[in-house]
């Protein structure tokens, strides 16, 4: 997944993950289509507090002696020796260092990009202007933004991962930026929007996205919910106007509803979202880790 070469993932070029083609000769070729694959390395990060450590110094120790025999490992992932704690003195195992760490957030955090008025979009919109073409035995295979159902028969007409926005990556990517923010703290700022001029430690880069994820289900300032869309009888109706559906991915620019309307499993999780930055201040969290962001008064 770290690698540089052609059959890994990582493109040091434009600082992005790709699918990767395996092809029958045994060579490989990148899919350099932005898409939600290229975000998802962000979430195989964890924070080691400084008492899980205690409690298993052996595995530690021996965490510690395989990077020292095996730097390059150390080079592509996140992983952190006493020489390199971070805020309380935190550890992280991640796959995604700081500098790629940067690089990723720029495009995810550009609302010509993956940022929507309505969380994070599985494929970015730069494919609207952009499609990706790519070529087989003289067919053509093209990606293009689709911000709600598919155009075509593909995967039986559905959509969900050519641009609209699904609730439970989101939430695997806030909790990946509640993460590392838990390590950086305030040292760790970025521009969110890209272009705006506003800059966000990592806490407040995702209470944003949460933001932006609830605001799909909320009145906005002509009384209309965008989850849904069009649907007069469900914006107006007085009996129907407050009974809210959790459908299974949203509009990548509208954020209306679509999709089956009662996933309640994981669209459901707006609530949970609702509740923890509802309670939790960044100085809290940083102070007292992942057990605040549960806490009951």
């Amino acid at each position: 997944m770290n690698g540089i070469g052609p059959a890994g993932m990582w493109d040091e070029e434009d600082g992005f993950y790709y699918d990767v083609l395996r092809l029958p000769d045994g060579g490989a070729t990148r899919l350099r289509v932005r898409s939600m694959v290229g975000l998802l390395p962000l979430c195989a990060t964890t924070v080691i507090e400084k008492w899980q450590r205690e409690r298993i110094p052996k595995i530690t120790a021996n965490t510690y002696e395989a990077w020292r025999r095996m730097p390059e490992l150390r080079e592509s992932i996140h992983a952190t020796g006493p020489e390199h704690f971070g805020v309380a003195e935190r550890g992280i195992m991640a796959l995604v260092n700081e500098d790629r760490l940067r690089r990723i957030l720029s495009r995810m955090l550009d609302e010509n990009e993956f940022l929507s008025p309505y969380g994070i979009r599985a494929l970015s919109r730069y494919h609207a202007d952009h499609p990706y073409s790519f070529w087989v035995d003289g067919q053509e295979y093209r990606v293009n933004y689709l911000p709600a159902e598919s155009d075509t028969g593909m995967f039986g007409g559905n959509s969900n991962w050519r641009g609209p926005t699904w609730m439970p990556v989101n939430v695997l990517l806030i909790r990946a930026l509640m993460q590392y923010y838990l390590y950086y703290g305030d040292h760790f700022k970025i521009e969110c929007p890209i272009g705006s001029g506003n800059s966000m430690n990592l806490f407040e880069v995702a209470r944003e996205i949460a933001n932006r994820l609830t605001r799909i289900f909320l009145r906005d300032e002509s009384g209309r919910r965008p989850v849904f869309g069009g649907a007069e009888k469900f914006q107006s109706d007085p009996y129907w106007r407050d009974h809210l559906l959790f459908y299974e991915y949203f509009h990548g620019d509208n954020g209306a509803g679509i999709g089956a309307s009662h996933q309640t499993g994981w669209t459901g999780l707006v609530a949970p979202l609702i509740e923890i930055f509802g309670h939790l201040d960044a100085r809290g969290y940083l102070e007292a880790g992942r057990a605040a962001a549960f806490a009951r008064d």
